[in-house]
């Protein structure tokens, strides 16, 4: 497989993430600090991801038939989701904000599997290679970050401009990607009630497993919406920039998951990771920009620890666990769960809890903000641990 294929694939996930990170991480401070939109309205607009991760396998039912190359549905996907999240930017008031934002993400939550399925189409060894392709992912998120934070322009528009020009450079450059067939068989809602799903939840550690990763949805709902506009109130600087410690550290615990879990155990290693997703706003709720800095970095860099080994050891459970034949379904349902059902409630309880803890003077008593996701990741910890049973799991 030629090196060249590897770097534009690459190219190609750095591209869509840096269009992510590049105003998701701030738009929360904007929102709340500039346009002064309450915390339940900033929560709905978080929740449009959720929306459309559950709407976006039928879409791409309707749109990836037989005829449709995936390298040009992810120039029209991309283009169009230039004009809309440009369109959005230039709206203050809620109501023209929101289904503009709704319809981008509609737009955008669909490249990650077509991304995905172009990866896995042109290379020759996915299992080895897609890993490292993927990693540029996050690098761009990163990227964005560092970028935003360099500028000084979280509480500003201009995130928005950068993501929306990334995306029509991403639409270009789409078209520029191998050709790469149509998925096959459009995807319809029996496909989600149907037979196969009932076969997976006649497994009770499967049924508790995506139980509990619905509801660890939430806390991590709070870190995505509203950590970065508690970061600027207390005063530590570059926020966006410091928050992209947490994708660093994503990378450094991905390298040492194979081990951990051989060595540890998957049970242990999923414990780890949602107690970890609990515990974290402790930090953030008794750290402060002077004395205690320290803490709230622990607090960011704790983001890999807890995304790797909840997120990603689930997949690796389901890859081994689950028949092959059930393997793509548990995979789509999972997806379906986690950044859908399970981010939806979150936003929509992160933006009331952060409403409820304000004050009428307009302050954010932060420190009862966290309590509430602290409480409910380490509740859902202690319960994955009496309930789950994972049985032997050994990564190669």
């Amino acid at each position: 497989m030629p090196k060249t294929l590897h770097v534009r694939l690459a190219f190609q996930m750095f591209l869509q993430f840096f269009i992510w990170g590049s105003y998701f991480v701030t738009l929360g401070t904007y929102l709340l600090t500039t346009l002064h939109f309450s915390g339940q309205e900033v929560g709905l607009v978080y929740g449009t991801t959720a929306i459309a991760a559950m709407v976006s396998p039928f879409l791409l039912g309707m749109l990836a038939d037989r005829h449709f190359p995936v390298e040009k549905l992810l120039s029209i996907l991309n283009l169009s989701g230039a004009a809309l999240l440009l369109s959005a930017s230039y709206f203050e008031t809620f109501w023209p904000f929101y289904p503009l934002i709704l319809l981008y993400t509609f737009t955008y939550m669909p490249t990650f599997s077509l991304n995905a399925a172009l990866c896995f189409h042109h290379l020759q060894r996915p299992t080895r290679d897609f890993p490292r392709v993927r990693s540029l992912g996050t690098f761009g998120w990163i990227v964005a970050g560092l970028l935003v934070g360099y500028l000084d322009i979280e509480t500003e528009v201009t995130p928005m401009y950068i993501g929306a020009g990334a995306s029509f450079f991403a639409g270009i450059y789409s078209l520029t990607l191998p050709k790469t067939p149509p998925q096959g068989n459009k995807v319809s809602m029996r496909d989600w009630i149907g037979p196969e799903v009932r076969k997976l939840f006649r497994d009770r550690s499967f049924t508790i497993l995506m139980l509990i990763m619905v509801l660890v949805s939430i806390p991590i709902a709070f870190y995505y919406s509203f950590v970065n506009p508690y970061l600027n109130e207390i005063g530590i600087e570059n926020a966006a920039g410091k928050m992209s410690l947490g994708q660093v550290s994503e990378i450094m615990f991905m390298l040492i998951l194979p081990w951990f879990i051989n060595r540890f155990g998957l049970k242990v290693t999923i414990f780890i990771g949602l107690f970890t997703w609990g515990a974290r706003y402790l930090l953030f709720a008794y750290g402060d920009s002077g004395d205690l800095s320290w803490v709230i970095y622990t607090a960011i860099l704790l983001h890999g620890l807890a995304f790797v080994f909840s997120g990603l050891s689930v997949q690796i459970y389901l890859n081994e666990r689950v028949p092959v034949s059930l393997r793509s379904t548990a995979q789509g349902f999972y997806t379906f769960l986690t950044l859908g059902l399970g981010t939806l409630i979150g936003s929509f309880l992160a933006g009331n809890v952060v409403t409820l803890f304000t004050t009428s003077s307009g302050a954010f008593l932060w420190q009862k903000i966290w309590y509430v996701p602290s409480a409910i990741g380490i509740l859902v910890s202690i319960y994955f641990v009496l309930r789950f049973k994972a049985g032997k799991v050994k990564v190669e």
